[in-house]
């Protein structure tokens, strides 16, 4: 097998991150990181621009990290309400998803996450308050309070409800042509 180190340029998920030095399989290395512009062949030029990848790793990481703890702080100043139909006997009809807490997020807060980030178990099917994680970076992670309201709709009156049924039972009449 044979083997060849590389500088990595920038993050390669499952391989490693930005400035990273690396062992890859050498067609690996020749054939894409190389060509795609991903990364460096270890050399002693090469080495010595590792520090400036370094650098710029570093404050990439430092700007990303700032990012996130300004919208956890966006985040856990948010209160969003949900409103569930329930049947008479107070079973839920449907539930609230991590996808329509990403649609209410954006449309009332104006705050664009991935649904991927909301952490939830399970779809939220009960009312109540409910704080929800939010996984915005390794190290930041914002809870988001939720409170679900139950609405049962109002039983319909007996005596409208014949009204109702009256009107929509008629007779048809067969018409023949001629």
């Amino acid at each position: 097998m044979a083997v060849t180190e590389v500088i990595l340029k920038e993050n390669i998920p499952g391989l490693g991150a930005e400035a990273d030095v690396v062992k890859v399989r050498r067609g690996f290395a020749r054939n894409f990181l190389v060509p795609q512009g991903k990364a460096y062949e270890v050399t002693p030029g090469n080495l010595k621009r590792l520090n400036i990848l370094k650098a710029k790793r570093a404050e990439r990481e430092a700007r990303e990290l700032n990012e996130a703890e300004e919208l956890a702080r966006k985040i856990n100043k948010v209160k969003l309400d949900f409103t569930l139909e329930t049947g008479e006997t107070g079973k839920a009809f449907g539930s609230v998803t991590a996808k329509d807490i990403e649609d209410k997020l954006l449309a009332e807060a104006e705050i664009k996450i991935d649904r991927h980030r909301i952490r939830l178990e399970r779809p939220i099917k009960e009312s109540g308050e409910i704080e929800v994680p939010i996984h915005l970076h390794g190290d930041v992670t914002a809870t988001l309070k939720i409170e679900v309201k139950a609405h049962t709709p109002a039983p319909k009156e007996p005596e409208a409800e014949a009204k109702d049924s009256k009107s929509k039972t008629r007779k048809r009449t067969k018409t023949t042509a001629s």
